[in-house]
Parts: C-alpha cells; sequence; structure tokens
C-alpha cells in the first residue's frame, strides 16, 4: 500500500470524528499563518508580523483545545476561527491593501461556517446561525473592497509585480484549498451518513422480513417467495411441519425451553434445505418449507429433516429432552392456487398428527 493509499484510508477511517476534523483545520491554518510570519517579517510590516504571530499563538491552543477538551467546546475554536480570520482579513487589506488577495478568505468562511452550523451546531436555529454568519462574512468582505478604494493601505510596500503576483497566488491557491478541504469533509461525512442509511435500512428490512426468535423468513416475506414460485414454470413443492406436543413441552418445561426447541429444529431444517429452497416460520409451532427440488428430492429431504430432529438431544440448563416433528407434503399442480398447495400440505400435515406424528406423509401415501 502506498502513502497516498494510507492517506486516504486514515482520512476515511478518522473523518467522521468532529475532533479530527477541527484538528485538520485548525493545522491547515496554523500552517498557513506560519508562513505569513515569515512573509510579513521579509516585508517589513510590523504590524502583521505581530497579528500573525498572535494567530499562530492562537491556533496552539485551539489545535489543544480539540485534541484534549470536549466536544461541546469545539464550538469555541469555531467562533475563535472565525473572528481571527475576518480580523486578519480587514488588517491586511488596510496594513497592505487589496491587490495581494488576503480578503479572499472571507469566501472560505461561508461554506465553513455553514458546514459547522448545520451538521455538528444541535441548536434550534442552526440555519439561521449560518446564514447570518456566512452573510457577516460577505459583509466583511465588501468592507475590505471600501477601505482598500477609500483609504488605500498604511504601507505602500515596494515589491516587483511577480512578487505580488506570487503572494495573490499563494493566498487565492491557500484559500481554494481550504475550500476543497471544506467541501471533501462535507462529501464524506454525506457519503458517511448515506452508506450508514442503507445499512440501517438493511437491517430494518431484515427485522421487517425476518422471524426474530428463529431466524427464519416470516409469513410476510415467505409470500414474495410464493408469488416468485407461482409467476414461473417450474415444478415446486410445499412441506408442512409442526413440532409434536409443543404444548406439553412449554406447559412442562417453560417456554425458554419451547424457544430453545423451537430455534434449533428451524437450524436444523434451513441447514438441511440448504440452496433448494426457502423456510419460514408460518406461525406458532408451524413451518413452511418451500422447496424447489422435485418431488421425490423434496420427499428424501422431508424424511431426513424428521430423522435428525427425533435424534436430536435439546437442553437447557440441566434439562435435555427428544422432540419429533411431523411433516405434510405437497406438489403444486399447475392452474392450482398457492393456498390450495398448502392446504393440501397441511391435511397431510393434519393426517400425520391424527395417525401416530413423528411422520412424513406425501403424496404416495394418501391421495
Amino acid at each position: 500500500m502506498n502513502i497516498f493509499s494510507r492517506l486516504r484510508e486514515y482520512f476515511l477511517n478518522n473523518v467522521s470524528s468532529n475532533r479530527f476534523k477541527f484538528t485538520l483545520i485548525i493545522y491547515a491554518i496554523t500552517f498557513v499563518h506560519t508562513s505569513y510570519v515569515l512573509l510579513f517579517a521579509v516585508l517589513g510590516v510590523l504590524p502583521l508580523f505581530i497579528f500573525n504571530i498572535g494567530s499562530v499563538t492562537l491556533y496552539i491552543i485551539c489545535s489543544n483545545i480539540t485534541k484534549y477538551g470536549y466536544e461541546k467546546d469545539f464550538f469555541k475554536v469555531f467562533y475563535a476561527i472565525y473572528i481571527e480570520v475576518a480580523l486578519h482579513c480587514l488588517a491586511a487589506t488596510i496594513f497592505v491593501g487589496w491587490r495581494l488577495g488576503f480578503s479572499y478568505y472571507m469566501f472560505g468562511l461561508i461554506p465553513f461556517c455553514y458546514y459547522i452550523c448545520v451538521t455538528m451546531m444541535e441548536i434550534k436555529h442552526r440555519y439561521l446561525l449560518g446564514t447570518a454568519l456566512g452573510f457577516i462574512a460577505y459583509i466583511t468582505f465588501i468592507v475590505c473592497r471600501l477601505i482598500s478604494l477609500i483609504f488605500g493601505s498604511v504601507y505602500n510596500l515596494d515589491i516587483s509585480p511577480v512578487s505580488e503576483f506570487l503572494i495573490y497566488v499563494y493566498n487565492t491557491t491557500s484559500n481554494f484549498l481550504f475550500l476543497f478541504v471544506v467541501i471533501l469533509i462535507f462529501i464524506t461525512d454525506m457519503q458517511t451518513t448515506t452508506d450508514k442509511l442503507h445499512i440501517q435500512n438493511a437491517k430494518l428490512d431484515t427485522m421487517a422480513s425476518i422471524d426474530p426468535l428463529t431466524g427464519l423468513y416470516n409469513r410476510r416475506s415467505m409470500q414474495a417467495f410464493l408469488d416468485d414460485a407461482l409467476a414461473s414454470d417450474e415444478t415446486f413443492s410445499m412441506v408442512m411441519c409442526d413440532i409434536d406436543n409443543f404444548k406439553k413441552v412449554n406447559d412442562t418445561y417453560g417456554h425458554d425451553f419451547g424457544d430453545v426447541v423451537l430455534k434449533e429444529i428451524a437450524a436444523i431444517i434451513k441447514q438441511l434445505i440448504g440452496t433448494t429452497g426457502n423456510v419460514c416460520r408460518w406461525g406458532g409451532e408451524e413451518i413452511l418449507i418451500l422447496s424447489n427440488d422435485s418431488m421425490d428430492n423434496t420427499c428424501h429431504i422431508a424424511e431426513n429433516i424428521r430423522q435428525t430432529v427425533e435424534n436430536h438431544v435439546f437442553s437447557l440448563r440441566e434439562t435435555s429432552i427428544h422432540c419429533t416433528l411431523t411433516l405434510g407434503v405437497a406438489t403444486h399442480k399447475k392452474g392450482a392456487s398457492i393456498d390450495e398447495t398448502i392446504t393440501h400440505a397441511d391435511g397431510r400435515l393434519y393426517y400425520g398428527k391424527q395417525n401416530g406424528k413423528n411422520r412424513v406423509i406425501t403424496p404416495y401415501d394418501t391421495a
């Protein structure tokens, strides 16, 4: 993995943290003001040299707040950034004029203010606050221009046009990079929120379609598979299963034990059906299987399920018991409805219950 991939991974892993966002922004602004300390020292503009030393000191303090402080203190850092940038733009315009591009940083403040207010602040009028701060930034920019037009600048810098142009490019580039960072954070936030929403929707879909106790499909979601099977030309069968003497299990050992029996039988059926069909909790202790396999294979699987359940030991705490299962199998006939096929499977299940239980009743056994 190269350094850019590592930086990208680090950014994506941490950008959801407000602490990381503020730290990144503060480091970027601190770098710019450190360069201004050197710039104004070279240019001999003492007031701005001192101002930027103060700015660097302020951002070091802000960095410590974001690193060690509480998130509620981050908004103090936000207001400090806002006020410092605005004052610096005004001061730079007053002392060295308009043409070097220091006032353009006010444009960078507008999306920054709106982003912080709307996404991080949990106050009633956060949209109004973001708009107001953005408007004040715009007014400050206009004021800078008026100051330049009316009063000129305190220092008449003796620099070449090339040097003036390079300072202008540095300021505009820094401002665009700041805008880029804010936009990048915003886009990443949006993507993270969208991903979380997709995950949450998937969880909700699962909760809506899966029986919470057994992990099988519920009756509502099973209907979609039944509709698909009916719409296709493929042969399919239905198997209705019912746990024998389940009420007695609940009454004797308690509902917790009954839940264990139901969950473990559901797991056995789900495993043995595999990819050849779908299984749902039809209601109570009844489990419905939609088998896309042939009738012979479906009957074989049903018998395998019956034997596996019969041989399985169900345990909870110090109690262990055996349970059995009765199953009714019906093949869907073209032209028939799903309800008719389920009724046939349910009828064979009832026949098995009336004739000894722990049986698989197929179309080969009864008419």
